[in-house]
């Protein structure tokens, strides 16, 4: 029987459709942000400026640890796509149950790493010593709930590949509000500070882990997952290794040139580390906004790809290039407008406030740039080439960006000039992905006759 929530991404006008698909994707984004928004926001308001800076100062080196195992998620979305496609339901299958054995193993290997080096890995970030212990504790505790989240990220990932982006929202939605709920009970009423807000996302965590099992086994069609079947293919993993391990590896990248700059601004002490964090959780907000047309060109571009629509493919880009810059426009600029507004939900401390529209001041006024370099990927990577953007991301975001700090930045330690390296690298980025994509699409037209 048909998934009734199924979008047919084959057929039929686009952009209405992708505008169906990214809004709860969109919508399920921001409440998975407001588990950390909601950390921040308690700790900042009621624990003090140190306790801000040490939940702010993990997100980093958190995205660091866990991004080549979410990059294998998006290689599970592509191949269920692709298999979608094609109407090739028994490999569909395979990848379905290969790709929830990745999460819980993966997450449970990476979750005991992360757990036992934290404390090395912070020092190695240049963590101020007033803040390192408290740091320490959030991520010890954060990573005990690793194979959780990428279980989620996973059942998420398979449920947006036939076009069900709804019940991952429902889903949040849940656990986002017993996470507020349980972060206000752990710190006012146990005064638990950093250790509670961690907990408290832990467990939100799990039950958005189990809820979204639950419907994978309740969901007849290609992307059933039953307890019976549970077996891991290696064919089906080293494909979705190919696919998503070059994406994984360029979050890493990305997320290791965050932890150089995060280790930059650590150098300007606990007040510039907590506005540095009380923007980075506003702009998440725009960016998880814009990674959702991402998403949406990724699912739409994989299916159509599977179906060998290949001038569906170039309209798909399109129209998700002007989705993104539209959303990217209006909330990076919103946000930068009523920046001093928003900073002062985190923190009420006059300098925190400042130094935190310097920021807001430059990347959000410029984040739709972002969105765009990020669609391009997408649209590459849902044809089934991730390595070429990989290494385009890694020379035009990574390497500049390293190359900045060891160079101009050393010139003129500015917060100015350290945050300007952003929308120069994802300009560069975008030049060189148009080209990639336009000799791609002239490859499969050459291919197909």
């Amino acid at each position: 029987m048909k998934n009734t929530r199924q979008i047919d991404m084959v057929q039929g006008p686009i952009f209405r459709k992708l505008i169906f698909f990214s809004i709860p994707v969109i919508l399920s984004g921001i409440l998975q942000l407001l588990f950390n928004a909601a950390d921040v926001i308690v700790v900042g308001r009621f624990s003090g400026s140190e306790a801000l800076a040490a939940v702010g100062s993990t997100s980093s080196l958190i995205n660091l640890l866990i991004n080549l195992f979410l990059g294998i998620s998006i290689g599970a979305n592509v191949l269920v796509g692709q298999y979608i496609g094609a109407r090739d339901i028994e490999n569909c299958q395979k990848t379905v149950h290969t790709g929830i054995l990745f999460a819980l193993f993966g997450g449970l290997a990476m979750g005991i790493f992360g757990f036992l080096m934290a404390p090395v890995l912070l020092t190695w970030m240049a963590t101020p010593p007033n803040v390192l212990p408290l740091s320490t504790t959030y991520m010890q505790i954060y990573f005990i709930g690793l194979p959780a989240l990428l279980v989620y990220d996973f059942g998420a990932a398979l449920l947006r590949a036939i076009g069900d982006t709804k019940r991952p929202l429902y889903f949040l939605l849940i656990s986002g509000i017993i996470n507020v709920c349980l972060n206000l009970f752990f710190v006012l009423g146990f005064n638990m500070g950093v250790a509670g807000v961690a907990i408290a996302t832990i467990i939100s965590e799990f039950i958005s882990a189990l809820l979204v099992l639950i419907c994978l086994h309740n969901t007849e069609g290609p992307i059933q997952f039953q307890k019976k079947n549970l077996h891991f293919s290696l064919e089906k993993g080293i494909k979705m290794v190919k696919i998503g391990v070059p994406a994984g590896v360029q979050g890493m990248l990305f997320s290791i040139s965050n932890v150089l700059i995060q280790s930059s601004v650590n150098g300007f002490g606990s007040t510039v580390m907590a506005g540095n964090t009380a923007s980075l959780n506003i702009e998440n907000f725009v960016y998880i906004s814009m990674n959702a047309i991402y998403q949406t060109a990724l699912s739409f571009t994989s299916q159509n790809m599977g179906a060998k629509q290949y001038k569906r493919i170039d309209k798909i880009l399109f129209e998700c290039l002007c989705l993104v810059v539209i959303v990217g426009l209006v909330l990076g600029w919103g946000a930068y407008l009523g920046g001093d507004w928003l900073l002062h939900i985190y923190s009420g401390e006059p300098e925190v406030i400042k130094i935190g529209l310097i920021r807001l001041s430059i990347i959000c006024t410029t984040y739709f740039t972002c969105g765009i370099m990020d669609v391009l990927v997408g649209s590459l990577r849902g044809m089934g080439y991730s390595i070429l953007p990989m290494f385009v991301s890694m020379m035009g975001v990574c390497a500049f960006r390293v190359l900045w700090i060891f160079t101009i930045f050393q010139m003129h330690k500015e917060l100015f000039v350290l945050y300007i390296s952003y929308p120069i690298s994802w300009i560069l980025t975008i030049a060189v992905d148009v080209v990639c994509y336009v000799m791609i699409r002239k490859h499969l037209a050459r291919k197909n006759g």
